[in-house]
């Protein structure tokens, strides 16, 4: 018995006593993260070329601020994400509310698994099918087109983390409060969604980062004057790397980052 106690307080056996784990953890760190870091490295180059270093400078930052072109593709990827999150997350929540207390009904795992299909299923299968549908019916809504794609595509991103902190909620409370004769409207506004808001903003926060970096389906989806700035840097990348490209990457990664730690601090247990 105390032999045991030892082996796990050393940690033996643990994945980290593994050989050669660390170096196998850096050489993939290193390959995925890398390239990102020479890229925003490289927006700071005054030269006009983007990978022969001349020096230091913010000038490429500065013209991207006064890129018409960049703006309006900004401008729209910020509409087509923030509508998107908004109703993405609230036909989410309303489906794990539907599904966390609704108690049992049939077709209830099915229903599930038809939630989260999306995010098993290739993206451009979602994307070819979106747009085929859209054409077949005659729908041409401009960034209308694209809310909606974004709207059912980002469904499964914002209601795994609702449904998460909806079955790991207690839920006393919202019996308490049922049995101080509050409605179920009441007892939902005042207990069950308070205690639901974190991962609310968790799941709106990942459908907002999915939707704002999504390149496939507005490729597919946006028509002329509907440009998404993922797009609009595939353009760009196109007709040569410039250190305007690396900057417009660097800033959308850089808001991306920000956005995925408001995810993580949401989504953290305990919260």
């Amino acid at each position: 018995m105390t032999a045991t106690r030892k082996r796990k307080a050393s940690g033996a056996g643990a994945v980290a006593s593994f050989p050669g784990l660390f170096i196998v953890a850096g050489l993939f760190y290193a390959f995925l993260y890398f390239p990102i870091l020479v890229l925003v490295a490289y927006s700071f180059n005054s030269g006009k070329r983007s990978m022969v270093w001349k020096g230091f400078g913010i000038d490429w930052y500065g013209r991207v601020f006064t890129n018409d072109a960049i703006l309006a593709s900004a401008f729209n990827s910020l509409v087509v994400a923030t509508v998107a999150t908004i109703l993405s997350t609230m036909i989410a929540t309303a489906g794990a509310l539907a599904l966390a207390r609704g108690g049992e009904f049939k077709g209830k795992t099915l229903s599930v698994g038809l939630i989260t299909l999306p995010l098993v299923v290739p993206e451009i299968v979602t994307a070819v099918a979106t747009l085929m549908f859209f054409a077949s019916i005659g729908m041409t809504f401009g960034l209308g087109n694209l809310i909606v794609a974004h709207t059912v595509f980002c469904i499964p991103f914002a209601f795994m983390p609702i449904r998460a902190r909806l079955e790991g909620m207690d839920t006393t409370m919202e019996q308490a409060a049922r049995d101080l004769y509050s409605t179920e409207w009441q007892a939902f506004r005042y207990v069950t969604l308070p205690l639901l808001m974190p991962g609310i903003i968790a799941g709106a926060t990942l459908a907002f980062v999915i939707s704002l970096d999504d390149f496939i389906i507005s490729l597919m989806v946006s028509t002329a004057g509907t440009t998404t700035l993922p797009v609009y840097i595939y353009g760009m990348i196109r007709q040569g790397i410039t250190p305007e490209v690396n900057a417009v990457s660097s800033i959308l990664f850089a808001i991306s980052l920000a956005l995925v730690t408001v995810y993580w601090f949401a989504s953290k247990p305990g919260k």
